[in-house]
């Protein structure tokens, strides 16, 4: 996975960057293909905010999180679980449209009101 990582209003720290590529190292083991990754961590105020651009073939993902008390690692790590969640619904979509799993087109009920 390719990874960018942009800092505002806050100095870069390694620490911080070998984090989120153990965190996105994680996830990449989740995707059938090479993914890029564009992150830009910033703060405002007293918040700590976290955003991701993520594509993959036909995936792109967009997430933010942010945390109170300037705790960047909080951010990270929930922005990392938005991620996860995406790819998961999104894998399970494909799972699903493969299998040809009809079931929620069978499970609707049509209601005809029948006019005179």
């Amino acid at each position: 996975m390719n990874i960018s990582i942009t800092f505002k209003n806050i100095p870069s720290s390694d620490a911080l960057k070998s984090h989120i590529e153990k965190k996105l190292n994680k996830l990449d083991k989740m995707l059938d293909s090479p993914a890029e990754a564009q992150i830009v961590l910033s703060e405002e105020k007293l918040h700590s905010i976290a955003e991701v651009n993520l594509t993959c073939n036909k995936l792109k993902i967009h997430a933010r999180s942010e945390a109170e008390d300037n705790n960047m690692y909080s951010a990270i790590d929930s922005l990392a679980e938005k991620i996860r969640t995406q790819i998961s619904k999104f894998k399970e979509k494909q799972r699903r449209h493969l299998a040809g799993d009809k079931q929620s087109i069978k499970d609707e009920v049509l209601d005809y009101e029948v006019l005179d």
